[in-house]
């Protein structure tokens, strides 16, 4: 009989719920062990992300953009689970576990470049749990509302505890006026319980506009009084790393200024996936995989 790690972070409760303060490290590297310096892992320990600027050439970025253009013109993907559509407008929202898809992000992933940072930022080796493309194009890209992965994560695809990071490299501008992620500094210090019992299948609504799952208006309240709003703005190329657990969140794009971005989240092979601690039924492998194989380097050219 299979055990389970007990449930330090119980979510979808009914009624009440009271905030819980981590217990777990944000950096867990025992030494000096990558490429990021004292400076940064001192700020990133304490706001629960931080920023890498210029971490793709222009030419790069192009190639990527070329990538994304090429995704979503495929009219074999448009009937693919992997794909997520605008409620309303049916325009490509994200395409899931893309690095299976695309040779070209697949190859983007093992990068030392960003591979070393994740292993550095969980001390350990790493796997993907979740890589996909996000979309916000001009005048209708619709937003994020406030939420915490890891409480998703951790209540529907059984991840114990947040010794995950998640990576946003951005193939457009993030300006302050389109759509840019939203981050509570220091937010990731506490776990938001969210109330409400998961549906059966949940993913498929969720996907699209999420309900269930996110925390209340009162502890979104508490959580921007107490540490704040930072926005992630910077060029094409660049990059925000960002704790499982930190609260964030973006708005609708309204500017004629898309937005899109590469995401991929890094978890370690130590903190691999059980049971769900809060839904029925884990979800499918393409948006939280079970495949634990720690990533190697890709090949030097």
């Amino acid at each position: 009989m299979s055990t389970r790690t007990p449930d330090r972070y119980p979510t979808r409760v009914p009624g009440a719920a009271r905030l819980i303060e981590r217990t777990d490290p944000t950096i867990w590297a025992q030494q000096d062990s990558g490429p990021i310096d004292q400076a940064t892992l001192a700020s990133h320990n304490a706001k629960g992300y931080s920023i890498d600027d210029g971490v793709l050439s222009k030419h790069e970025v192009q190639a990527y953009w070329d990538e994304l253009v090429r995704l979503t013109s495929d009219p074999g993907l448009r009937g693919d689970e992997r794909v997520v559509v605008e409620k309303q407008s049916q325009e490509i929202r994200s395409i899931f576990e893309v690095h299976r898809i695309s040779d070209l992000i697949a190859e983007l992933i093992r990068d030392p470049r960003i591979l070393d940072r994740a292993r550095q930022l969980l001390g350990s080796e790493v796997y993907v749990h979740q890589s996909r493309v996000n979309f916000m194009p001009g005048f209708k890209g619709k937003g994020f509302y406030w939420h915490s992965d890891f409480e998703t994560w951790h209540a529907e695809d059984g991840m114990p505890a947040p010794r995950a990071v998640s990576m946003s490299l951005a193939l457009t501008a993030n300006f302050a006026f389109n759509g840019g992620l939203m981050v509570m500094p220091g937010s990731h210090r506490t776990f938001v319980p969210c109330i409400g019992e998961t549906p059966a299948n949940h993913y498929q609504q969720s996907l699209k506009e999420q309900e269930i799952g996110v925390p209340s208006t009162q502890d979104i309240t508490t959580l921007a009084t107490t540490h704040g709003i930072d926005q992630f703005t910077g060029s094409a190329g660049s990059a925000i790393w960002f704790d499982a657990n930190i609260m964030h969140g973006s708005a609708n794009n309204i500017t004629p200024f898309p937005r899109s971005n590469i995401f991929v989240v890094f978890n370690s092979v130590d903190n691999v996936l059980e049971e769900p601690y809060a839904a029925p039924t884990p979800r499918p492998t393409f948006i939280a995989s079970r495949d634990f194989t720690p990533l190697s380097r890709a090949p030097r050219v």
